[in-house]
């Protein structure tokens, strides 16, 4: 019999959201405008200035997550203008409004993060989130876990990781992390980004 699944930690939680009949609307992007590649939250309504989640609720100041609890300090971003490194870095400098310096590596994330969370709690939603990383190698999706996780557990407030996606999506999702988790994923190195937040070195 094969080893059991490892459990997602505390701060990354999984949300089936179901399929936009028009394939796929635009996400209010910081500026009000739309973010192209995003998706309609179901249920509707624009992020900016509070829109909702699946069951109701703003995800700005509020909110709900999936079987209920608060949702503080919300930003959405679409797995879809993440499927690279690069993207990432750039898909989150647009969804947490970060300065034009903003360094665009692992380092300068975990930095940004821990400043984030001493101003208070912070939930990001991926939607399309089976495309995070998807072009990358899967060590890459391992060290993006790395940092969220060392940032979690050192902040000052609470970090929460809502990965949105279809059922059928979530499914293969789930997989690739828990296989980054067993350890079953070869090429991450851990090491130390400052003296507030453990994590892997500067590697872009």
């Amino acid at each position: 019999m094969g080893a059991a699944s490892p459990q997602a930690p505390a701060w990354l939680v999984y949300d089936a959201a179901p399929p936009e009949p028009d394939g796929g609307a635009t996400v209010p992007g910081s500026d009000g405008g739309p973010q192209p590649g995003g998706g309609a939250l179901p249920g509707g309504g624009a992020l900016s200035g509070g829109g909702a989640l699946s069951g109701g609720g703003a995800l700005s100041g509020g909110g709900a997550l999936p079987g209920g609890g608060a949702l503080p300090g919300g930003v959405l971003m679409s797995g879809t203008q993440a499927r690279t490194r690069a993207t990432l870095h750039e898909a989150l400098a647009g969804a947490l409004a970060l300065p034009g310096w903003y360094g665009r590596n692992w380092d300068a994330l975990a930095d940004t993060l821990a400043d984030r969370l001493d101003a208070g709690p912070l939930t990001v939603v991926v939607t399309d989130a089976a495309d995070l990383l998807a072009d990358e190698p899967p060590a890459q999706l391992g060290t993006l876990l790395d940092v969220l996780g060392a940032v979690a557990a050192g902040g000052h407030e609470t970090l929460r990781v809502v990965l949105r996606d279809h059922p059928g999506r979530l499914s293969a999702l789930r997989d690739r992390v828990a296989a980054v988790l067993s350890g079953r994923v070869v090429g991450r190195v851990v090491g130390r980004v400052d003296g507030r937040v453990g994590g892997p070195p500067s590697v872009g």
